[in-house]
């Protein structure tokens, strides 16, 4: 355990498409500290360290650091990944290509689709001879001098630096693919090998071979990153190793991120969902959305008793993953994106200014609007106090840009253009959280709505608005809560197999085996992360489902359990989650053991209460969706607000990094940690909080 009086400081970094967070926590004072540096593309270590620089010089009393990413998403969105091999069995180069020969849904009646050109080409596919059938039994031994001819065309012959093994039925036996591995890395010790079985023991060779593909088209990218900025903490003095947040919510050592990168692509995103899992269970909100605004994208994830929904296969860009991952609903919008009109009708994103070269407002040759140039042009923000103004922005040239590109062209005015972008990220935003709630058979009208993320405190209470959403809790230092999360995460890691087998006494009681084996590969990986026995903690876990279904839902496993109970927790799931259950015989498909190492964590602290009426630090003009008018904004600071506080819209809150903007149909207090509660007027929730007062 770390002796806080020698080294109190924990550290959490987010990198986003426009900007990094960086929060420091003290455990001796409790005192939060941010810093945002802008992104920077072309080298993203040094906006890391820069934004760290603006918390401390010296990182020699900092006890954790733990840091998201979405590098390696963007190097999947951009295709800015390295050139990869594929070595599978011989008469199956052609598996990652033909994939399941389906055709995206939206594309589904459009006869002149034609597929995008193949990740990896044809002349980088080679089969080699060696099979395995589906219980693991060997039926043609592995060619192993055809696996280093393989590498040897794909490494000499055609320059790649990458290699991705995938072999049928692996899952079940993973002795050819770990061979080959071990071949790959003793003949071209240079180069990358990603084997699709060090990231997923499960079944499903098509997107297991993209999982690997995956796994080795970001390896160089972020190896390197991970590299460059363990150099510079290191010269600053950080003397315990970076951790990495997993998509999956809990963090790892950089060392083992080096050897699973995949597991790290929605690390960013996770960070705010773990800290929104957290804050609900704190508060007491059984269901919660999160809503994460950055500079180029939100995310939304459900939240059900303080466990964010979660799932073990994501779809990227068209390739699926067979990895733990939150359910996340993600949307190219943020305060960043571009708008622009196409043949008469007004769209927002998913093209993004990011932090090069930023949005009008920010004079560094943006010449398209984006919803932030639109949120200085309506008065939701103010340029003299744009990130506490540290940085000076323009708002007369972003509504210039407004009103040429977008007002002229749909000939309206230049507040009703601007509005109108607000209007699109609305649409957008309300159709992602229908696809989690509405389509699952949940009432979004029953959650509590999270707002954090730059614009998430601006973006929040319009969404409410429009969802009839009771109440937006608006977190502190909202602009950083992805990172905030990541200090409240633990030490995580899971492991699984594909068992397929009916769920009964004999066969429940017949998984042990498997669950030993996991169990001891979750140890040796806590272990090597350095958490001592006490630390740590396993769960098991099954995924079950209905004979004849393809998709399946996860239980937890607790000591003494039966299959009649399994059964049992799987209906009420089902029930819960899709409006039913089925009278059909289930089956286990997939076993898992979290790997789990606890780590201390900051507490929440209350505030103190008022000790007199909100007062106002001045007022501007700004447009009232309320009223679809521009009326008079009361502006407070929220550092003079406190619990007991009440602030009738319309009303602007600025705290430097985020703004939070409420209607005239709306009311703000805050609870007894200093979040602030946005919710309609006049509600019954409202008038409870005011007869407190």
């Amino acid at each position: 355990m770390t002796d806080t009086n020698e080294r109190p400081l924990r550290l959490a970094v987010d990198i986003g498409g426009t900007f990094v967070d960086a929060l420091a926590y003290d455990e001796t004072t409790g005192r939060v500290s941010l810093h945002k540096a802008s992104t920077t593309p072309a080298a993203p270590a040094a906006g890391v360290m820069e934004a760290v620089r603006g918390l401390a010089e010296d990182l020699a009393p900092v006890a954790a650091f733990v840091h998201g990413t979405t590098l390696g998403l963007n190097a999947i969105l951009q295709r800015r990944g390295a050139d990869v091999g594929i070595i599978t069995n011989e008469g199956f180069r052609d598996l990652f290509e033909v994939a399941r020969a389906a055709i995206p849904a939206d594309h589904m009646y459009d006869f002149s689709y034609a597929p995008p050109p193949v990740l990896v080409p044809r002349r980088h596919r080679l089969g080699v001879p060696g099979r395995m059938d589906a219980q693991g039994g060997v039926v043609q031994d592995l060619d192993e001098d055809a696996v280093r001819e393989a590498g040897r065309v794909l490494v000499e012959e055609h320059g790649l630096g990458s290699i991705a093994v995938c072999f049928l039925h692996s899952y079940a036996n993973p002795e050819h693919e770990q061979r080959a591995g071990a071949i790959l890395r003793e003949a071209f010790p240079h180069v990358s090998v990603s084997l699709s079985t060090d990231i997923t023991r499960e079944y499903r060779e098509y997107e297991r071979t993209s999982t690997a593909v995956m796994d080795a088209y970001i390896r160089p990218v972020l190896n390197d990153y991970i590299s460059a900025l363990e150099a510079g903490l290191r010269d600053k003095g950080l003397a315990d190793p970076l951790h990495i947040m997993r998509s999956g919510g809990g963090a790892m050592t950089s060392g083992l991120a080096r050897s699973a990168p995949l597991t790290t692509v929605l690390s960013g995103p996770a960070g705010g969902v773990v800290g929104a899992g957290h804050l609900a269970s704190v508060l007491g909100i059984d269901r919660l959305l999160s809503f994460d605004v950055g500079g180029t994208s939100i995310d939304s994830c459900v939240i059900v008793d303080g466990e964010p929904s979660e799932v073990h296969e994501a779809d990227i860009d068209g390739f699926p993953l067979l990895i733990p991952i939150f359910d996340l609903r993600t949307i190219g919008a943020g305060g960043g994106s571009i708008a622009w009109v196409d043949d008469g009708l007004l769209r927002v994103g998913p093209h993004s200014a990011g932090a090069v070269p930023g949005p009008v407002a920010y004079g560094q040759g943006g010449t398209e609007p984006t919803v932030t140039d639109a949120a200085l042009t309506l008065g939701y923000l103010d340029a003299a106090e744009f990130l506490g103004g540290r940085m000076g922005v323009d708002a007369d040239a972003a509504a210039e840009a407004v009103r040429h590109r977008i007002a002229e062209p749909l000939g309206v005015d230049t507040a009703e253009a601007a509005a109108s972008v607000f209007r699109v990220m609305m649409a957008r935003s309300v159709g992602a959280l229908r696809e989690i709630t509405v389509e699952r058979g949940l009432d979004p009208r029953e959650f509590t709505l999270l707002a954090f993320g730059g614009a998430g405190p601006m973006l929040g209470p319009m969404l409410a608005r429009e969802m009839g959403i009771a109440t937006t809790v608006v977190p502190r230092v909202p602009a950083a809560f992805s990172a905030f999360g990541m200090l409240m995460s633990d030490l995580e890691y899971e492991f699984s197999g594909t068992v397929l087998r009916p769920l009964d006494e004999d066969r429940l009681a017949g998984l042990a085996p498997v669950f030993g084996e996991l169990e001891d590969q979750a140890r040796a990986v806590l272990a090597e992360q350095g958490i001592r026995e006490e630390q740590g903690r396993l769960v098991r876990r099954v995924d079950v489902r209905y004979r004849g279904q393809e998709h399946t839902l996860g239980i937890d496993l607790e000591p003494g359990d039966t299959a009649a109970a399994v059964r049992d927790r799987f209906h009420a799931l089902h029930r819960s989650r899709y409006g039913h259950a089925m009278d059909e015989p289930c089956e286990v498909m997939t076993v898992r053991v979290r790997a789990v190492g606890r780590l201390p964590k900051p507490a929440l602290a209350p505030q103190e209460p008022a000790r007199g009426p909100a007062v106002a630090c001045g007022s501007r003009k700004a447009f009232d969706l309320a009223t679809g008018a521009v009326a008079e904004f009361a502006v407070h600071r929220r550092e003079d607000l406190a619990p007991g506080h009440r602030v009738a819209g319309p009303a602007i809150v600025e705290e430097g990094t985020a703004t939070t903007v409420l209607f005239g149909d709306q009311v703000l207090t805050l609870d007894a940690y200093g979040h602030l509660l946005v919710t309609a007027a006049g509600t019954d929730s409202d008038t409870d909080r005011e007869e407190q007062e």
